[in-house]
């Protein structure tokens, strides 16, 4: 699926929120203030930056987890602070966290990927269809009699994501789902998720893993409680030395990219992908052995 097809109109609109974090009646701290972007339908948006910058705070808000000081947020037309819309816009916007055991709540992996739809009082029919195509859609179908605690990280995380899936939402959200995970895990997780964009479902991920933003149509990094960069993955990790400010690095691909470059300023310097790399070194070697023949 191309980009121009896949990616639609304004799913999430945020619209000059802000937010601070109450510590008593008299003292509150700050995340951030007047900030506004747009989640489009099937787009895949990572957001970056420093622990504290107030990434994962917005992430919140962008189901209603959290309501803003002040600005708004609507999903599909819906203004999260109405509560009678929590559970619509919950169905729509559906969030994974950090750790997998914290989302567990169940002794079976197919009553926990029912408990959401049981709380949106699905018919038992359907809810039985719903939990057997979101296990299907993470490859857990064969463990869904298992004890959640009997599987792995990566499992688990798969398990939550189709607790998520059974709602079957527009967008999934997930809150640096894959810190805790090996790297097995990761990639069991980051498979499902790369097939769930394919399929047309917007993602947003708030991560630390530079090889996963690659994967974004758009990046956002924060600062401080603000948006300081957005464009592209290939765009924002041109930037290298912006990226040097916020401490910040850049995927190996695009490291090694930039050192060849400097070296041998024909070489594309731009490449984020490892493929682009060995591909262009393949490249660059058999134009070497073309000239020394002519």
């Amino acid at each position: 699926m191309s980009e121009g097809s896949r990616i639609g109109s304004s799913l999430v609109q945020v619209e000059n929120i802000s937010f601070a974090y109450k510590v008593n009646e008299k003292t509150e701290i700050p995340v951030f203030e007047n900030i506004s972007l747009s989640i489009r339908e099937g787009e895949y948006v990572a957001i970056i930056g420093h622990n504290g910058c107030g990434k994962s705070t917005l992430a919140k808000h962008l189901n209603g987890i959290l309501l803003p000081k002040s600005g708004r947020v609507f999903v599909a037309g819906m203004d999260t602070r109405d509560k009678s819309l929590k559970k619509e816009i919950r169905k729509r916007v559906g969030m994974v966290f950090q750790s997998p055991d914290n989302q567990i709540v169940a002794t079976m992996v197919e009553d926990d990927v029912a408990f959401g739809l049981e709380n949106l009082e699905v018919p038992e029919d359907e809810m039985r269809q719903r939990v057997k195509e979101a296990l299907e859609m993470v490859g857990m179908t064969e463990f869904r009699h298992r004890p959640p605690h009997f599987l792995s990280g990566g499992q688990k995380q798969r398990v939550a994501i189709a607790g998520i899936l059974a709602m079957r939402p527009e967008c999934l959200v997930l809150d640096e789902a894959t810190s805790m995970l090996d790297s097995i895990g990761r990639q069991e997780v980051l498979t499902v998720i790369d097939r769930l964009h394919d399929e047309g479902m917007a993602i947003v991920a708030i991560t630390h893993h530079m090889s996963e933003v690659v994967r974004a149509d758009r990046v956002l990094v924060m600062e401080a409680g603000r948006i300081v960069m957005e464009g592209t993955p290939r765009e924002v990790f041109a930037n290298r030395e912006r990226l040097q400010e916020l401490q910040l690095d850049a995927p190996e691909a695009s490291q090694i990219s930039q050192r060849i470059h400097e070296r041998r300023p024909y070489f594309p310097g731009n490449l984020i992908h490892p493929k682009e790399v060995v591909d262009a070194v393949l490249e660059a070697n058999r134009t070497k052995r073309q000239v020394r023949k002519g």
